[in-house]
């Protein structure tokens, strides 16, 4: 079993920030990769930000230079810090865990950006 926790979401104006983090624990051994997804109403889920197991990371083209993704392997936790939000960032935001190759799924938490 794979259990992941995440917190941080909110309703925060335009420019604002928000730190969502994500906590895996139970059979998580030989992590590939942890990162965020989000899902906006009548879209596809796409990916925002992963961090590889060697530290490489990749981003959505919509957040680079806003966002920043980091991982403490001690904790097994992911972090995504959003910086200078936009209304169009609006979306339920998943955790995703990569283990042995296998996707795992958070519950996902709720961002709103109003303008």
């Amino acid at each position: 079993q794979v259990r992941l926790v995440e917190s941080g979401g909110g309703l925060v104006q335009a420019g604002g920030s928000l730190r969502l983090s994500c906590a895996a624990s139970g059979n998580i051994f030989s992590i590939n990769a942890m990162g965020w997804y989000r899902q906006a109403p009548g879209k596809q889920r796409e990916l925002v930000a992963r961090i590889f197991s060697g530290s490489g990371t990749n981003y959505s083209d919509s957040v680079k230079g806003r966002f920043t993704i980091s991982r403490d392997n001690a904790e097994n936790t992911v972090y995504l810090q959003m910086n200078s939000l936009k209304p169009e960032d609006t979306a339920v935001y998943y955790c995703n865990v990569l283990i042995r190759w296998r996707d795992y799924w958070g519950q996902g938490t709720q961002v709103t950006v109003s303008s």
